[in-house]
């Protein structure tokens, strides 16, 4: 073999390892772009349900916050409708309250007879027809010594009724004593410290009282709130559930 055919036979060897060569490189290519669209695919992807989880938690978040708005907004309103509610039936009380003071000023025009009737006798008790406040201070002196049942009895009342309760005083322990089969109970009235005044426009706010009697046992260790004031917060509680539907059945709170 001459140098002109190892020549030749070398540069075919050339040509053989340079194709080897470039379609190795051409597959090596091929496969890299292969992985590399995988790969960039599985990013996008990966990229997209960040996206959309992102998206839902943001919405989900969205729709919580509606409802919470929602939820704080209906409540606000309920709360607004409660308080006009309580404010209505408190000022029904105040109403009924300086109504009560006709009780006992002696210029009442039958109201007592009427409240009676009205509450089923539930605020003083009192059966048969309308009294006057001297009458009705009686029945509340009867009333709270049969509650009481103690021989001698602490009684107190208002300045402006001094003269009314001794008035009524021996009549009122004459029908205890009937009703309750005892003797005559002893009943001590302090004149030393009385009940606070009728409400006016000079103790709008401070302590008062419409009228009627406050009986102690003479420790002290019982006692019987009497007052108008009293009788008027008993049957109001009393009767505050039949008021509130009377008055809201109608309303969805």
């Amino acid at each position: 073999m001459n140098d002109a055919d190892v020549s030749k036979q070398i540069q075919q060897m050339v040509r053989f390892i340079r194709q080897e060569a470039e379609e190795k490189a051409n597959e090596i290519s091929v496969s890299a772009e292969e992985e590399f669209n995988i790969d960039k695919l599985q990013l996008v992807e990966a990229e997209k349900k960040k996206i959309r989880q992102e998206y839902e938690r943001k919405e989900k978040q969205v729709e919580v916050r509606k409802k919470i708005e929602y939820s704080m907004q209906l409540n606000a309103s309920r709360i607004k409708v409660l308080q006009a509610q309580d404010d209505l039936v408190s000022a029904m009380k105040d109403a009924a309250a300086k109504e009560l003071l006709k009780v006992s000023d002696g210029h009442h025009h039958g109201f007592l007879g009427e409240l009676v009737e009205k509450v089923g006798e539930e605020i003083f008790h009192v059966k048969g027809e309308p009294r006057n406040y001297e009458h009705l201070l009686k029945d509340l002196i009867v009333q709270s010594l049969l509650r009481l049942k103690e021989p001698a009895v602490l009684l107190r009342c208002r300045k402006a009724d001094l003269n009314l309760v001794n008035k009524v005083l021996d009549s009122a322990k004459q029908e205890y004593a009937s009703k309750a089969g005892v003797h005559e109970p002893e009943i001590l009235v302090d004149n030393d410290v009385f009940l606070p005044p009728a409400p006016s426009h000079h103790n709008e706010h401070g302590l008062h009282c419409s009228g009627g009697v406050v009986l102690a046992s003479r420790d002290g260790k019982i006692v019987f709130e009497n007052t108008l004031d009293a009788r008027l917060d008993v049957v109001f509680r009393k009767k505050l559930p039949e008021i509130r539907k009377l008055l809201f059945s109608q309303i969805a709170v």
